[in-house]
């Protein structure tokens, strides 16, 4: 993923204190430096690590707990009030190394998350060897560790401190929920307190029709424009979602360098739309690629993320070039890492670079034959095909086995949980999908 070598064959790179300090043909890699601990393979692609712009990794514990909803309806009736009885430090830090677990089988280095006990989140990433930034939530409504916006920004605030600079992998952020589940008020405070802090904001905006109708009649504007009046992009904002932009609030993102996550299976599955991402690229708009949450998606495979991303936009645009196949592989790599404001960081192989890295496996049948390995990997692979991740230049999956989690005990931990909770729903006579 860089423009000036996109493509070295027989090619291997060199790590030292979690930096590539040398990229180059493999007979000149192996002569020059000793490796103390190697990773090498015939027939694999060797490319930077996913970035995974949006999820909500603890919910990872409520996957299939309410499907085929609308986005309002699987909110209010469902997920709300679900989070509020069941969510806590255990269930935060159990689904958050589950959802890890599968990142990294799926090659996902990076992710940006929001959801509720950030310090949990934090501590699950930190474990399990990924590379986060961890977004305190704040929301109007009582939540699993606020009772309303103002608690919630003072949490956040007392979070970003303990872990702001601390921890190599891990940045804290602010993650207002939405325009509509926040007053104007509250996001004005959120956007000062990021200032003050010097910290980004991930925040859901323009995602549904509802969303912008609400916001319409109230403030007789758009989601992006509400923001934009209160000087909200003067910050570093991530904005997940962004469905709904018109033509002058593509131009407000684009002047304002807002980062955009875009999440097609989440959009798909709670039919909120298809997101004009074509038009957001041609205006210079940053986009990359998320998964959302499990509750919502239900997986958190970047590879299909990404095919996805460039299907959708060819059917809505009915034009079979938008987003070809090297597009599409930048928004989930270089182009997710810029949205996220990390692109001199991660997202390419150049010597400098932190070590993010992922290893495919071309050897299974559906690669054959062979003619564009970037096509392939655009359309072919998927999290299978993933044999070996390294984050920070530490290898934490080595042919397809986990070296920082513990599967076994992870997924039994989790389906324990999860009999407990539907345990608790049937006792309470409120069956999954009657949750009110």
């Amino acid at each position: 993923m860089d423009p000036a070598q996109p493509l070295l064959e027989d090619a291997a790179l060199a790590i030292d204190a979690g930096r590539i300090i040398a990229i180059g043909p493999l007979e000149e890699i192996a002569a020059t430096y000793e490796a103390r601990e190697q990773v090498s393979e015939s027939n694999r692609v060797l490319m930077p690590g996913l970035v995974n712009t949006h999820s909500h990794a603890a919910m990872t514990i409520l996957r299939g707990i309410a499907d085929d909803q609308d986005l309002i309806t699987w909110l209010n009736d469902y997920i709300f009030p679900a989070e509020v009885r069941f969510v806590d430090d255990a269930l935060v830090s159990l689904g958050t190394e589950l959802a890890c677990a599968e990142m990294i089988r799926g090659g996902t280095t990076t992710f940006v998350d929001m959801y509720y006990h950030p310090d949990a989140i934090a501590e699950a990433v930190a474990r399990c060897g990924l590379r986060a930034f961890v977004s305190a939530t704040v929301i109007d409504q009582h939540s699993p560790d606020a009772a309303d916006a103002a608690e919630g920004l003072a949490n956040a605030h007392a979070f970003i401190r303990r872990w702001k600079g601390k921890h190599p992998r891990i940045t804290p952020i602010l993650g207002p929920h939405s325009v509509y589940t926040l007053a104007p008020s509250h996001l004005k405070a959120v956007s000062e307190a990021a200032r003050s802090l010097d910290v980004p904001i991930s925040i859901h905006l323009s995602e549904s029709r509802f969303e912008i109708d609400t916001i319409q009649s109230k403030h007789d504007t758009t989601p992006v424009g509400l923001l934009d009046s209160m000087d909200f992009f003067n910050n570093r904002v991530i904005a997940a979602h962004v469905v709904y932009p018109t033509e002058e609030d593509v131009e407000i993102l684009a002047s304002r360098r807002v980062g955009v996550a875009h999440c097609p299976t989440s959009n798909m599955k709670i039919s909120s739309g298809i997101a004009p991402i074509s038009a957001l690229l041609a205006a210079g708009v940053e986009v990359g690629i998320g998964t959302d949450g499990a509750a919502s998606n239900n997986d958190l495979d970047m590879f299909e993320e990404l095919r996805l991303s460039a299907l959708l936009q060819k059917v809505a645009t009915m034009e079979p070039t938008v987003l070809p196949a090297s597009a599409v592989l930048e928004m989930a790599t270089a182009g997710g890492a810029r949205a996220i404001g990390l692109g001199d960081e991660i997202g390419s192989l150049r010597v400098g670079m932190r070590a993010d890295l992922i290893q495919i496996d071309l050897s299974n049948l559906h690669f054959a034959p062979l003619y564009d390995v970037i096509s392939h990997l655009a359309y072919v692979a998927d999290e299978q095909d993933v044999v070996t991740v390294i984050v920070d230049g530490r290898v934490v999956m080595r042919e397809r086995a986990l070296l920082t989690i513990d599967i076994q005990r992870v997924r039994a931990q989790a389906q324990t949980l999860a009999e407990r909770i539907a345990k608790d729903l049937r006792r309470n006579h409120t069956p999954v999908d009657e949750i009110e």
